[in-house]
């Protein structure tokens, strides 16, 4: 009697606690029920197919961020020969992976060689070429290092700006099979291009020192320098509304986005939006250090390669510094938002955007529900119909399968989507045929002339192993279709994962207890209505 006890307090206790944390929220925010404070309730989450947002697949050009680290090797090898007093012929960007430099005098090459070494050995290559020259290749070890860690570095920064832009319940992972993809999916988002400016804009902020400019065209900023380039400058276009200006810079910059601690909307001098940034104690260092020696020339704040402003530098300056331009306050509030969240490592690209409405995704809860409805109402009236008393059985181990479900989902932060819907009638249907099995095999076992409570613990021992292959085989399959699916298939492998887990434990335990419930009633002369 006790065992029997226990049992049923098991199963009333299972089915209250995933009725309050999965069904009842639901109930609650639908009807204005109030939810228990000691509770941990939490409504299902909804996926971006039934809730509506934005779906969106980016590259990430990964082969942007190798470049640039190779040209920063390149310039840190020309400042340190230069420092050492070793005249060369000029270092050229051959490929993302390499670079050259060329005119090494012959005179200074043991010179160059230990210069190369301390600059560039640990993660370049170097191979001798003819006159004087010397080719510098990134390991492969390195290059596929940096391009993982470029995609991750883009995927946590595309995570950041979403949280600052108050997106619930975002979603940002790996997408497909060429390692530089990301998925970004943002359920109730409406304004879209916002997001999507803000999710794309590689926002590489930098301050330069001026050399020469402004100047109203690029061969007036050069003429300058006798029409040549020098070596270890660039060029670069002023972001002014009234006319295009060009700017001499050098091309190592003194302070990056890396130095930024904080950036803030503010106004300017002149009552205009602007962005104020404050940097970080290495970063403030480097910048009072710089802007002492360079007093009276002019600083370029650069912003993703154009010349936002370039003030006089009038003194010494810390840690702070403002960004002034032809801003709105959105803007402002936006460039604000990616600079706190850092730069991105490279520039991205859209390949796929799909924009699903509320209202589509509220058509899509309606369908589902409606067709669960059906499926459910159908499937009692059979069972109930057709096994009688040990339908209500049958029943009942549903109901609570899919409560169970529900709960389980909105406990542990599962999120529901439309195919996640499928596997949620899917699992009605197993846990009938898990029931089908148990009660035939029942009826066998009567039809073979044995007592009542032998024929049920017979059925239930005999169909054990059929019930858990059937079940373990599925769960493989669900297994690889979260493994190797995106997005929708990954949402119906979760519910049908579930869905297969509550259904052993219902219709196993849950079904078995309350054939024992009632034959424990019927002491006298045991019997099933079957």
């Amino acid at each position: 009697m006790n065992n029997i006890r226990w049992k049923v307090l098991t199963i009333v206790g299972v089915f209250i606690f995933f009725f309050m944390v999965g069904v009842y929220p639901i109930l609650a925010s639908r009807y204005n029920l109030p939810e228990p404070a000691w509770l941990r309730a939490q409504e299902l989450k909804l996926g971006l197919d039934l809730k509506g947002g934005v779906h969106l697949v980016l590259r990430v050009h990964t082969e942007e961020a190798l470049r640039t680290s190779t040209m920063t090797t390149g310039e840190q090898l020309r400042e340190a020969l230069q420092a050492a007093g070793v005249t060369i012929g000029g270092v050229e960007v051959l490929s993302p992976t390499a670079f050259r430099v060329s005119g090494v005098p012959q005179d200074r090459d043991q010179e160059f060689r230990k210069l190369a070494d301390d600059v560039a050995s640990a993660n370049y290559e170097r191979s001798p070429g003819a006159g004087g020259a010397y080719d510098f290749t990134m390991r492969p070890n390195i290059a596929n290092n940096m391009r993982e860690d470029t995609v991750v570095q883009a995927q946590q920064t595309i995570d950041r700006r979403v949280n600052e832009l108050g997106v619930a319940e975002p979603n940002i992972s790996r997408y497909g099979q060429t390692n530089d993809q990301l998925l970004v999916q943002l359920p109730g988002v409406s304004e879209v291009a916002r997001a999507k400016e803000v999710i794309r804009s590689t926002a590489q902020l930098r301050l330069n020192i001026v050399e020469a400019g402004p100047a109203s065209t690029e061969e007036a900023l050069l003429a300058s320098s006798g029409g040549k380039l020098p070596e270890g400058m660039e060029v670069l276009s002023g972001a002014g509304s009234e006319g295009t200006s060009f700017y001499m810079v050098r091309r190592v910059a003194a302070i990056t986005g890396q130095d930024l601690r904080n950036a803030r909307a503010e106004m300017d001098e002149m009552g205009r939006p602007a962005v104020g940034f404050s940097l970080t104690r290495e970063g403030a260092t480097k910048f009072s250090r710089v802007t002492g020696d360079n007093i009276g020339r002019f600083l370029a704040i650069v912003l993703d390669n154009r010349v936002q402003s370039a003030p006089r530098i009038e003194g010494r300056i810390s840690d702070q510094g403002r960004i002034s331009g032809n801003f709105t306050q959105q803007e402002v509030a936006d460039l604000s938002l990616i600079l706190r969240s850092g730069a991105l490592p490279a520039s991205m690209s859209y390949l796929e955007e799909r924009v699903i409405g509320p209202s589509l995704g509220a058509d899509s809860i309606r369908s589902g529900v409606m067709a669960s409805l059906i499926g459910l109402t159908l499937v009692v009236l059979f069972m109930l119909a057709y096994y009688k008393g040990a339908g209500v059985n049958a029943v009942v181990a549903l109901v609570m399968n899919l409560v169970i479900l529900i709960g389980f989902m909105a406990y542990f932060g599962a999120t529901m989507t439309l195919p996640g819907i499928a596997g949620f009638i899917l699992t009605m249907g197993i846990g009938v045929d898990s029931n089908v099995l148990i009660f035939e095999r029942i009826k066998e076992e009567l039809a073979a002339q044995r007592g009542v409570r032998a024929a049920l613990n017979a059925s239930f021992s005999r169909v054990f192993l059929t019930l858990f292959d059937t079940h373990v085989t599925s769960l493989i399959a669900a297994a690889f279709l979260f493994q190797f699916g995106t997005g929708p298939i990954r949402g119906f492998a979760t519910t049908l994962t579930i869905g297969l887990m509550t259904n052993l434990f219902t219709s196993l335990f849950v079904s078995k207890t309350l054939f024992e419930l009632t034959l424990r009633r019927q002491a006298a002369t045991p019997r099933l209505s079957i």
